[in-house]
């Protein structure tokens, strides 16, 4: 496989006012994440919510500005970019969103919704444009007729699957979905899911799904990355890291995901305290103060993400 995405050292860090004396702070949101994004590959990232997932994504799309590190998308470092350069780059690397209805203009048309960015980009004309947009609502599972509807008149799931159709709608290489399910209903979710995996089959895509819902990371993605206070604590094949965990974190984590048979309940694994703020995160290993595995040394020394066998990695000094 060849890397289509590949981040290096991704700091991202906001600086905050507040305190007595009025001075400066830093939250450290994503603070030395390595990941990369294989052709026809599908990444989940995980954690819970703070752990600095959906900023890893933002980054990556530079939808925000990272404070240190680096990003190539298809073997093109990002910042060595023009505006017209990234703007050509954005056509390759599009977004779906957590809440669908906010990510639509609610004064648009869907037709006018997805057109845009082709219109924008200047792809084709008026009536090509139009002929691609009902199109690609076929293939989403809408109709065409559809089209001059307005987002208010359409449920929660058939608004995600205009945002999938919009993503779709220059070509891309690859797709970051942030949360892409998670505001949906349980039987809707099924269905965005199973709709997402035919069409990354169809048009050879890459994702990139962020997702605090274990289970449905399991079910579509590749690969794994787990994160807690903006670092990866672990990383390997989907299939591998679900059946045995190495960091203590991803180990409580999956005794979190609930088992179909009650009759046989998982071992849950419950970690005391909370998670630790990104303004002063501790020092050592990041997790050593909720961690039920911790031992001398674990707030001195900061473990490395290194390889613990083939394909698999962890940051952990005892696992």
């Amino acid at each position: 496989m060849t890397s289509l995405l590949t981040v290096e050292n991704l700091k991202v860090h906001f600086p905050v006012k507040g305190g007595f004396f009025g001075g400066s702070e830093v939250v450290h949101a994503v603070d030395g994440v390595d990941i990369s994004l294989e052709k026809g590959e599908t990444l989940g990232i995980v954690g819970e919510s703070g752990c600095g997932k959906t900023t890893t994504g933002l980054a990556a799309m530079k939808l925000i500005e990272k404070t240190h590190g680096n990003i190539l998308f298809d073997g093109t470092d990002l910042d060595t970019l023009n505006a017209d350069g990234m703007r050509k780059t954005r056509q390759k690397m599009q977004m779906i969103f957590q809440d669908p209805f906010s990510s639509l203009n609610p004064r648009m048309t869907v037709n006018r919704a997805i057109g845009e960015p082709m219109k924008v980009h200047g792809m084709g004309s008026e009536s090509e444009r139009q002929d691609r947009v009902a199109w690609l609502l076929e293939k989403v599972g809408l109709s065409p007729e559809q089209g001059n509807r307005y987002p208010h008149e359409f449920s929660g799931g058939q608004r995600q699957r205009i945002g999938i159709a919009r993503a779709l709608a220059l070509n891309p290489m690859m797709i970051i979905g942030d949360e892409p399910v998670s505001a949906l209903d349980v039987s809707i979710q099924a269905q965005i899911i199973n709709l997402l995996i035919d069409i990354q089959q169809e048009f050879n895509l890459s994702y990139m799904i962020i997702s605090h819902d274990l289970a449905v990371v399991e079910h579509i993605c590749d690969r794994i990355a787990v994160m807690y206070l903006g670092k990866v604590v672990e990383e390997g094949r989907c299939d591998e890291v679900y059946s045995n965990p190495q960091h203590p974190y991803t180990k409580a984590l999956l005794s979190a995901i609930p088992h179909p048979d009650p009759d046989h309940p998982r071992d849950r694994i419950i970690l005391t305290g909370d998670v630790p703020s990104p303004i002063h995160p501790p020092s050592g290993c990041s997790f050593h103060p909720r961690c039920p595995n911790r031992q001398e040394g674990c707030d001195l020394v900061e473990p490395e993400l290194e390889a613990k066998e083939p394909g698999r990695k962890a940051a952990c000094h005892w696992c």
